[in-house]
C-alpha cells in the first residue's frame, strides 16, 4: 500500500462536543471532503454503522473508509471483555476493508469533560502500566488475527499523553500494538513529533496530521483549560497553518505506506471546513512530496 491521504470528519462535526457542527449533514462533510481532494474518511458519529448502508453513502461520494476510533476500557475490564465489546466496530471496519483499528484508552479520560483542566488528567503507576500493556497486547493480537492492525492513539487528557507515556506504552506492549502518531497531540503534550517518528518508525501504523497554533497552546496551558475549551479556542488547525514541522516528521518515516489523515478539530463556525480541508490537503501533499513519500501530481514533474 502506498501513501493515501484521508481526513477525519471532526472538522465538520465534533464527536466530543456535538454542538460544534451539530446541524451539518453527513452528506455535506463527504461532498466537501471529496471536493478538497481526499481519498477517504474516518468514521464520525453521524455515519451509519451497518456495512451496506455505510458502503452506499461513501460510494456516492467516491470515498474509502480509512478507519474509526474505538474507546477502550482496559483499565476497567479484561482483555476478553474488551475483545467482545469491540467486535461490532471490528466487523464494520473489516467489511469496509480498513487496514487499521484506532484504539484509545478512555475509561478514566478527561478529554470530553469541559469542567476538568488538562493538567488533571489521569496517570498510571508502574504496576498499572504492566497490566495495561499485557491486556492491550492480547487485544491487539486478536485484532491482528482478523487481518487489521491495532494502532494506539496517544491523546490529550488520557493516560497516554506525554512522550514518557508513549515510551511506557511501547515498552509494556508487544509488537502487535502499533502506534498512531498524531502530530498535534504530540506537540500539545510537549513532545517533538519528528523525534517520536524517528524512535518508533518501525511501529508506526497510522498518522494523524494535525497542526498546532503555538500561542493558543501556550494560553491553554497557562489558563489551565480543558481539552474541549482549548479546541474551541483554536489550538488545532490543518497542516501548514501552525507550528509543526511536517517535513521533518515525514523525513523520519522513510518507506511508510498507509494512510495519512488530516484531523484538525476546530469550531466550524470559526474555521470553514471546506476552506481548511482544501488548505490541509494542499499543504499535506506538498510536505509528503518534500520528504519523498509522495510523487508530485502528473504534469508537475
Amino acid at each position: 500500500m502506498s501513501i493515501r491521504i484521508g481526513i477525519n470528519p471532526i472538522g465538520w462535526s465534533n464527536d466530543d462536543l456535538r454542538e460544534l457542527g451539530g446541524a451539518t449533514p453527513l452528506e455535506t462533510c463527504l461532498s466537501e471532503a471529496k471536493a478538497a481532494g481526499f481519498e477517504g474518511v474516518e468514521l464520525g458519529h453521524k455515519f451509519p454503522r451497518e456495512p451496506e448502508a455505510l458502503r452506499e453513502v461513501l460510494g456516492r461520494f467516491g470515498l474509502a473508509l480509512v478507519s474509526g476510533w474505538y474507546s477502550g476500557a482496559l483499565l476497567a475490564r479484561s482483555a476478553d471483555a474488551e475483545i467482545a465489546a469491540l467486535r461490532p466496530h471490528l466487523e464494520l471496519l473489516k467489511a469496509l476493508g480498513c487496514p487499521v483499528l484506532i484504539f484509545a484508552e478512555t475509561s478514566n479520560a478527561v478529554h470530553g469533560d469541559r469542567s476538568t483542566p488538562l493538567d488533571e488528567r489521569p496517570h498510571l503507576g508502574a504496576a498499572e502500566w504492566a497490566a495495561f500493556g499485557r491486556r492491550l497486547t492480547v487485544v491487539a493480537e486478536a485484532v491482528a488475527a482478523e487481518g487489521l492492525a491495532l494502532v494506539y492513539h496517544h491523546h490529550m487528557g488520557t493516560v497516554v499523553e506525554s512522550e514518557d507515556d508513549i515510551a511506557r506504552l511501547m515498552e509494556a506492549t508487544g509488537p502487535s500494538v502499533h502506534l498512531l502518531l498524531d502530530t498535534g497531540h504530540a506537540t500539545f503534550a510537549g513532545a517533538e513529533p519528528a523525534a517520536l517518528a524517528r524512535r518508533y518508525r518501525r511501529r508506526i501504523g497510522h498518522v494523524h496530521a494535525k497542526d498546532v497554533r503555538a500561542e493558543v497552546m501556550r494560553r491553554a496551558k497557562a489558563d489551565r483549560l480543558s481539552f474541549l475549551d482549548a479546541v474551541i479556542a483554536g489550538v488545532f488547525t490543518v497542516p501548514g497553518d501552525g507550528c509543526v514541522d511536517f517535513p521533518a516528521v515525514f523525513r523520519e518515516l522513510p518507506g511508510y505506506a498507509g494512510w495519512v489523515v488530516v484531523e484538525a478539530e476546530q469550531d466550524p463556525d470559526k474555521a470553514p471546513p471546506l476552506a481548511y480541508a482544501t488548505m490541509g490537503h494542499r499543504n499535506l501533499r506538498r510536505f509528503l512530496g518534500a520528504a519523498g513519500l509522495l510523487a508530485p501530481p502528473l504534469g508537475t514533474r
